[in-house]
Order: structure tokens, then C-alpha cells, then sequence
């Protein structure tokens, strides 16, 4: 006799809850067909080899599901990285995770830090010139600094500023905060490929976006076009700010 407990509601509740996920997962990185597609054979190869009972091609379904999940791993490392990073970028397993961090990483930012970086997005905003600034926070960006030049520098507002000059060489890319230094310049970010991102918002809030997704930092973007100050937060955006609003979230979000 079949019986159904809370065990087995349990189980169907999770991997409903699993699913749904991945398929939100797979619609923001333009992967909804590849995971239709495999959900399909999924239930196709179920009704061949447990309802059918077709030994023949249930057999040759079986050696390609086994096969299939390398094929997955390896076409869906992206979207598996990002899983896992909101996992363990969860705010019960962050605090969990800071018991055991050092306590270099556990400095309070003082207002020494922050305000530079306020006052020279605030003049860039004013002249409208572009800017991208990230700032590191548990998730190490070494990856990221290595793709631009070394400056290792105080937090300083006319450095900020001459980097992101228009005939710098380095205004292109993104620059890197980590550790109360300026680490690098001229970095380039992952670009995130999400469709919810407003269309007139351009390249750098997309590499803004896609930084902010693929670890915790924060990063700041003033655009060339509007003057307008954001941040991008967890893959969140925060739009049209104002000095106030921005020294607000910068002093919230890096007070460990």
C-alpha cells in the first residue's frame, strides 16, 4: 500500500524548490532551452526505462544520462560557480564564516576611506566622466587585479580622479580597492547578461552588474553619459544616488 508522510512531502517540496531555482538560474544566463531540453530527456528516459521497461534503449539512455552529467558540469561551470557562490555568499553562512576570519579583515572602514571615494565620484559625476570603481570585501579579487596595472596607493581623491581622466590610459577599465589601498587600475570584470538590466544603462554597469554577482563586492559606477552615480550590490542595483545616499550605503556595507 502506498503511503505519503511528511518525509516524502518534504522531499517533493525541495526538489520543486530545487528545480525552480535552476530554472530561474538558466532564464538570467539565456540557458532556458539548454535546461528545457534536458528536463525533456530527463522524462523521456524515465518513461523508456522505469514505465516501458525498454531494456535496449533504456540501457543506451542510462550510459548517456551518466555521461551527460561531465557534459552538464562542463557546459553549466558558470551557472554551477554562481550557485555555489550564492550559497556560501548567504548571509547565515556569512556570519558563520567571519567567526573564523582574521581579525585584519574585521577593520572598521573609517570615514578616511570613504569619503575620498564619495568626493571624487561626486566630481567626476559633475564633469561626466565615466567611472568604475570596486571595492573588495571577503571574496578575494586577485583574479580581477591581475588583469589590470598595480598601483597599490592610499585612498586618495585626486588619484581617483586622474585615473579616471578621460586621456588616461587607464579610464577604460575598473579600479580595484582592497585593504584601505588602492590595489590596481584598468581591470576588466565579467559582464553580467542579465536581460533585467535597464537597456540605458551601458557597459559599465553591466561589468558593474557582473562583478557584483559573481562575488560580494561593491561596485561603483558613475556614468559618462548622465553624470549619475550607482552601485551595484549582490546583483542589485542602487540608481540615481546622491553623495548622502552613496556615503550611506558604502559606510553600511563595509562596516564588518
Amino acid at each position: 500500500m502506498f503511503e505519503f508522510g511528511i518525509k516524502d512531502f518534504v522531499d517533493i517540496f525541495c526538489v520543486a524548490l530545487m528545480l525552480y531555482y535552476i530554472y530561474r538560474l538558466m532564464k538570467e544566463s539565456r540557458s532556458l532551452n539548454v535546461f528545457i531540453g534536458i528536463m525533456v530527456f530527463i522524462v523521456v528516459w524515465l518513461f523508456v526505462s522505469q514505465i516501458l521497461e525498454m531494456r535496449l534503449l533504456g540501457s543506451i539512455m542510462d550510459k548517456l544520462v551518466s555521461v551527460g552529467v561531465i557534459a552538464i558540469i562542463i557546459l553549466f561551470q558558470e551557472e554551477i560557480r554562481k550557485f555555489l557562490y550564492n550559497l556560501g555568499a548567504h548571509r547565515r553562512v556569512n556570519g558563520i564564516i567571519r567567526l573564523f576570519v582574521s581579525g585584519d579583515n574585521k577593520d572598521k572602514v573609517d570615514m578616511e576611506s570613504i569619503m575620498p571615494v564619495v568626493m571624487a565620484c561626486m566630481n567626476m559625476g559633475k564633469a561626466r566622466i565615466g567611472a568604475l570603481i570596486v571595492i573588495e570585501r571577503i571574496s578575494s579579487l586577485d583574479d580581477i587585479v591581475e588583469t589590470g596595472d598595480i598601483i597599490d596607493a592610499n585612498i586618495n581623491q585626486r588619484l581617483i580622479e586622474n585615473i579616471f581622466f578621460k586621456n588616461s590610459p587607464l579610464h577604460d577599465g575598473a579600479m580595484v580597492i582592497s585593504k584601505k589601498r588602492i590595489r590596481a587600475a584598468g581591470c576588466i570584470l565579467p559582464v553580467s547578461h542579465s536581460i533585467d538590466i535597464p537597456k540605458e544603462l551601458g557597459l559599465r554597469h553591466r561589468a558593474a552588474m557582473g562583478i557584483s554577482q559573481d562575488s560580494d563586492a561593491i561596485a561603483i559606477v558613475v556614468s559618462e553619459e548622465t553624470g549619475r552615480i550607482s552601485v551595484a550590490i549582490k546583483g542589485q542595483f542602487h540608481l540615481r544616488l546622491s553623495a548622502e545616499q552613496l556615503e550611506s550605503i558604502l559606510t553600511r556595507e563595509l562596516d564588518f
